[in-house]
């Protein structure tokens, strides 16, 4: 079996209790990292964006067959067909977006936002350990997933300029789009902030319900990952007015994640 890859404390666990989807997993996250690895700081904007050109167009050899980077042969020699890739530019689209430190002006913007990456890294997952999937719930679910990942590192990602939140909610109600930075937040964003902790929770929890049982065992990897997530945002939304660093790893993740892990492979998986 090949060594463990170099992935975060929740990805990791997705990764050890994968199936299917354990190589695929891997995979994806790696060519993540690489395409994202154009935000360090360090880099020069001019050669972020040389980097970033070439990935669009590796992602595009990829989808026509003809990868040349070693994570992305590995990636296409995993599916029949290449096509089945086509949302792979996802990454790259993602990451140009936060280079340029774009703000989402509505809510329609960051959800395209969210389906783009879950067009690269989560229905290519779901497709390849559960073809029988309908891909608008693997959407649905990659979507959900994403945003909420990103309400999770929102104070951290409001410091580096990047705000995840659209402007014209905070307008509404009346919030500096700077608060974002400077935690602890005051009794208004606070409320903004866990409605959509809740939100997010409530459709992760519907999207899990749509998937047809027996598609839960191939998925129980990315359901440990979206159990995880969930978990931190109840945890996260507790911790409310106070939002530091977001935190990967919560004490009995672990635990959390084989008991998810054992509910899905027992197609029995159901998100409070």
């Amino acid at each position: 079996m090949p060594g463990r890859p170099e992935l975060s404390p929740t990805r990791t666990l997705a990764w050890l209790y994968s199936a299917a989807e354990r190589g695929v997993l891997a995979t994806l996250a790696g060519i993540e990292r690489e395409i994202g690895a154009s935000l360090a700081p360090a880099l020069d904007h001019h050669v972020a964006h040389t980097r970033l050109a070439w990935w669009r167009e590796e992602c595009a050899r990829c989808v026509a067959g003809r990868p040349l980077h070693p994570l992305t042969r590995e990636l296409a020699a995993q599916f029949a067909e290449p096509a089945q890739l086509a949302g792979l530019a996802g990454f790259v689209d993602t990451t140009v977006w936060d280079l340029a430190r774009a703000t989402f002006e509505t809510r329609a913007e960051l959800r395209a936002y969210c389906a783009r990456w879950s067009a690269a890294f989560v229905e290519p997952l779901a497709r390849h350990a559960a073809p029988q999937l309908a891909p608008e719930h693997a959407q649905r679910l990659g979507r959900t997933l994403r945003e909420l990942e990103l309400l999770l590192a929102l104070a951290a990602d409001a410091r580096l300029g990047r705000l995840r939140l659209p402007l014209d909610e905070l307008a509404a109600a009346q919030i500096p789009p700077e608060s974002l930075a400077q935690p602890p937040w005051n009794a208004a964003l606070v409320g903004v902030v866990q409605t959509r902790h809740g939100e997010l929770r409530t459709e992760l929890a519907a999207a899990v319900a749509a998937l047809a049982p027996q598609a839960q065992a191939p998925l129980c990897g990315l359901l440990v990952w979206t159990g995880l997530a969930a978990a931190h945002s109840r945890r996260a939304a507790r911790d409310l007015p106070h939002a530091g660093a977001p935190r990967d790893h919560l004490p009995l993740d672990g635990w959390r994640a084989w008991r998810t892990a054992r509910r899905a492979q027992a197609n029995r998986l159901r998100l409070a």
